[in-house]
C-alpha cells in the first residue's frame, strides 16, 4: 500500500525531502502498482493529495488498476450543531468531492477519521446503496474502540496503527478478530511516522523515552542482518489478518526499496516473539503522533 499524504503536504518527522513534484509522483505510483502495490491511501484533509492522486491516475491510464482509500472530511470541522441531517450532507458533500478530486465514477473504500464518527455509519451506507462507494470503514485511533468497530454493522474495513514500538492491538487479539468478521486490516505507522528510523541525535526531548527501547530493537535487527526499515516493514507484514501494510513515501527510491522489502514476506516465527518480548507498552505521548509537539490536528 502507498501512502500518499506526502504528495499534498510535507508530512512526517523523519521527511527530509518535502512533497514531491508531480512527475516524481507519476513514476512513484507507476513504478508501484506495476509491482503490486495497487491500493492508494489519501484523504481530503491532506493537502492537495486526493486532488495530485487524481491526475496522476488520469494521466498514467492506470485508474482501473488502483484502489483508492479515502476519508470523510473530519465532522468535529462541521460549523454549527450535528443535527442528523446536517451531519448527512456534510458527509455527501465530503464523498462528492473526492469523487471529483480524485476524477472517479466511485470511491473503492470510504474511511472515517476518528472511530467517534462511527455512529454515522448508516450515511455511508446510504451513499454505498447509491454507489458512490464500494466499501466503507474507519480509522482506528486507539486500541480501545476496537469492541465497538467490531460491533458496529456495515464496517468492511479498518485503518489501524501498529508497529514494532505499537503492539496493543496485536496484545489485545483485535487484529485476528477483525480477521474472524471478515473485515480488510490496513496497517499504517510501521515507522511510526519515522520515529523507528531517524537518526537518534534527532529525537526531539519530549521523544527520547524510546531511546533504550529502539536500541534494543536495532541489536534485534543487525544479529538478524537486517536494516531497521525492513524488519519494521516485514513486521506489518507478518501481523495475524493484515490486509496490506500503509507506507508513506516521498522519492521514487523509496518505493522500489519498500516493493523489494515487502517481497521478502513475513518475519520467522522466533524473530518475532524476540521483537515482542523486547518492547514494553509505551506512553501515548510516544505512540500517539497526534501528542508530538507540532502535530497536525
Amino acid at each position: 500500500m502507498v501512502g500518499t499524504v506526502q504528495f499534498g503536504l510535507r508530512y512526517g518527522i523523519a521527511n527530509r525531502a518535502g512533497q514531491p513534484g508531480f512527475d516524481e509522483v507519476c513514476d512513484i505510483v507507476r513504478y508501484a502498482i506495476e509491482h503490486g502495490a495497487t491500493t492508494l491511501d489519501t484523504a481530503a484533509m491532506y493537502g492537495e493529495s486526493e486532488q495530485v492522486l487524481g491526475r496522476v491516475l488520469e494521466t498514467t491510464g492506470l485508474k482501473e488498476k488502483a484502489t483508492v482509500i479515502t476519508k470523510v472530511r473530519h465532522l468535529k470541522k462541521m460549523p454549527g450543531e450535528r443535527m442528523s441531517g446536517a451531519v448527512e450532507a456534510w458527509i455527501r458533500d465530503s464523498v462528492e468531492s473526492s469523487l471529483r478530486n480524485l476524477r472517479l465514477e466511485q470511491l473503492p473504500v470510504v474511511l472515517f477519521h476518528d472511530t467517534v464518527d462511527i455512529k454515522y455509519m448508516e450515511a455511508l451506507l446510504k451513499l454505498k446503496e447509491e454507489g458512490l462507494i464500494r466499501h466503507a470503514g474507519v480509522s482506528v485511533l486507539a486500541p480501545d474502540q476496537m469492541p465497538q468497530v467490531l460491533a458496529t454493522p456495515g464496517v468492511e474495513a479498518i485503518q489501524v496503527a501498529a508497529s514494532m514500538l505499537d503492539q496493543r492491538i496485536l496484545r489485545a487479539g483485535d487484529l485476528a478478530r477483525a480477521a474472524e468478521k471478515g473485515l480488510a486490516v490496513f496497517v499504517r505507522s510501521v515507522y511510526l511516522q519515522g520515529l523507528l528510523l531517524m537518526p537518534e541525535a534527532e529525537i526531539i526531548p519530549a521523544l527520547r523515552e524510546v531511546i533504550p527501547v529502539r536500541r534494543a530493537l536495532e541489536q534485534i535487527a543487525a544479529d538478524a542482518g537486517l536494516t531497521m526499515t525492513e524488519m519494521a516493514l516485514r513486521y506489518g507484514l507478518s501481523l495475524p489478518g493484515v490486509t496490506g501494510v500503509l507506507v508513506g513515501v516521498e522519492m521514487l527510491d523509496q518505493m522500489k526499496e519498500n516493493v523489494r522489502i515487502a517481497a521478502a514476506g513475513c518475519l520467522p516465527a522466533d524473530l518475532l516473539e524476540e521483537i515482542r518480548a523486547a518492547v514494553p507498552t509505551l506512553p501515548d505521548t510516544i505512540l500517539f503522533p497526534g501528542n508530538w509537539p507540532g502535530a497536525m490536528k
